[in-house]
């Protein structure tokens, strides 16, 4: 893929380079050539601060919140999350996604219940 990329962009640079652009232009125009193309899939729906203040949630104590539960399942957190205002809907899935990929030094187990 990228030779193929590079081999369909070669009259584009050698114009460039019989015009003496300058390396900066140059690098620029190669970058865009070897640059990924979008990819499909849904964007991101989470901004980087809701994930940590779901994690900051899960650090708590359930019964703060006032919580029936002794330790957080994603679903009380993915219902806590919404009744703060956090976010404005999000799954428990979610929730298990965010808390399983974070890199805890503390603990190698997750920080929710097992169902």
């Amino acid at each position: 893929m990228w030779r193929q990329r590079w081999l369909e962009a070669g009259e584009q640079l050698a114009s460039a380079e019989a015009k003496a652009v300058s390396d900066k232009q140059l690098r620029k125009m190669i970058e865009n050539i070897l640059s990924d193309v979008p990819r499909p899939g849904t964007p991101k729906f989470f901004r980087v601060e809701q994930v940590v203040q779901i994690v900051a949630i899960a650090c708590e104590d359930p019964k703060k919140s006032q919580r029936p539960v002794s330790h957080w399942t994603p679903t009380e957190l993915a219902e806590e999350a919404k009744k703060r205002g956090i976010v404005e809907k999000i799954s428990p899935r979610s929730v298990g996604r965010f808390l399983k990929g974070s890199y805890s030094t503390t603990s190698s187990s997750s920080l929710l219940v097992k169902h």
